[in-house]
């Protein structure tokens, strides 16, 4: 965190359920930001009287008989109605409220503001340092500008997804450094556990395309947003898979599933293009590998080209991660494989294949710690280990394929993936 010029007190809007422990990690959370938050800038007419809401609400106030009432507007709800002074007051949550400050000195009302972004200058920063989560939030990002008709500028910790952003927004400003005049940031972060005060609610209940939408105060989802022409590599028709993710709780475990698929792919001619960063993922006794009858693009290649190459693909299979999201962002129809998070948490598409009668979405289950270990529901050498993921059968992708192949050839795949 920056230095002020007084010691920080913090306040909660929202303390039900929430321990002095809860509390206590909130401060710990909140000094331990990657991005500077920079000093209050707002200036009130009123000497040493300061406020902005660029680390949520915070107000700076100085030596003197001060009472200060912060309140919803909205709902009328109170949160802070104290005498205060030499004090730097900052909320707990991060996220739109619908701020409404009261000041007054001496017991006579001197200053009063409510919280209006439009025309403002606004900065967004995406927290997450996790491609899939990045993506998730770019759609926001000219979404804010153009319904706060705001001077929006954004920056993205993600450093794989920096060039993505200047792809899609080669006209709104990606930058570190916070520019003088900033009247209040944003922070997209997937917001899990909830009790931070990133967001309203814990980012495993919504789907992740709505986390924006819950920490920046939309009454809808950012809409699509369209990806610039690349080059294309190949000629011939072919599809892009990805058999990794970050952890093999993700992966596509039935036993020669991912050959099985290939060699039905390249029976209807097509080329298949492995994009994989690696041909081989080990996650301990686990091994996710390149089928060997695709080809081998995989290695350390940029983003963008991975990104064109999706784009001119016919479709993408892969699982519920980062390269997926990818796919969807450049207008790849996508076969998402997986059954670690619900059929909902991700991006919308009509190609996800899990099996419902199996063990599913742990990670979408408030009541386990999806985080303990691989497979939070069942014992680590019994038959139903992992099975959300083994228990997926070629057949059901290879009906997928077919679904989406005939969904391109009729015109339905536009009305279900509009851009």
């Amino acid at each position: 965190m920056d230095n002020f010029l007084y010691p920080v007190q913090y306040f909660f809007c929202n303390t039900w359920g929430m321990s002095q422990a809860d509390m206590f990690g909130f401060v710990i959370a909140s000094n331990s930001v990657k991005v500077a938050v920079g000093s209050i800038m707002g200036e009130t007419g009123i000497a040493g009287l300061k406020i902005d809401f660029n680390y949520g609400l915070r107000l700076q106030i100085p030596s003197g008989n001060w009472h200060v009432i912060i309140s919803d507007y909205d709902s009328g709800t109170v949160f802070f109605d104290q005498d205060i002074s030499e004090a730097t007051l900052i909320s707990a949550e991060k996220y739109y409220i619908h701020w409404q400050i009261e000041i007054f000195l001496d017991g006579e009302p001197v200053f009063g503001h409510l919280f209006d972004p439009v025309g403002q200058k606004i900065r967004i920063i995406c927290l997450s340092e996790q491609i899939g989560d990045t993506i998730s939030f770019l759609p926001y990002i000219p979404m804010a500008r153009d319904w706060y008709q705001a001077d929006v500028y954004y920056y993205i910790l993600d450093r794989r997804m920096k060039d993505i952003g200047r792809r899609l927004f080669p006209d709104i400003r990606m930058k570190e450094e916070m520019e003088e005049g900033t009247y209040a940031t944003f922070y997209l972060t997937p917001a899990l556990g909830g009790r931070w005060g990133w967001s309203p609610m814990d980012g495993r209940v919504i789907p992740m395309t709505q986390t924006g939408q819950m920490i920046l105060g939309f009454p809808c989802p950012a809409p699509k947003i369209s990806w610039g022409q690349g080059v294309r590599q190949i000629k011939e028709p072919y599809v892009c898979i990805g058999v990794q993710g970050s952890s093999v709780s993700k992966g596509w475990l039935f036993p020669g599933g991912w050959d099985e698929v290939t060699a039905y792919l390249k029976d209807m001619g097509y080329r298949v293009i492995c994009i994989d960063r690696d041909k081989i993922f080990r996650d301990g006794h686990y091994v996710l590998e390149m089928p060997a009858g695709a080809e081998d693009f995989t290695g350390n290649r940029s983003i963008l080209e991975r990104a064109d190459m999706l784009h001119y693909a016919d479709f993408f299979i892969g699982l519920a991660s980062g390269l997926s999201w990818l796919a969807d962002i450049v207008g790849c129809p996508v076969v998402m494989i997986g059954g670690f998070s619900l059929f909902w948490c991700e991006f919308f598409t009509p190609y996800r294949v899990y099996n419902r009668l199996a063990c599913n979405g742990c990670y979408n289950d408030l009541r386990v710690d999806w985080k303990a270990n691989k497979c939070v529901r069942q014992s680590k050498d019994s038959d139903g280990y992992l099975q959300c993921t083994k228990k997926i059968s070629p057949r059901m992708v290879i009906q997928a394929i077919d679904r989406l192949i005939a969904d391109k050839r009729s015109g339905r795949l536009k009305q279900y993936l509009p851009r």
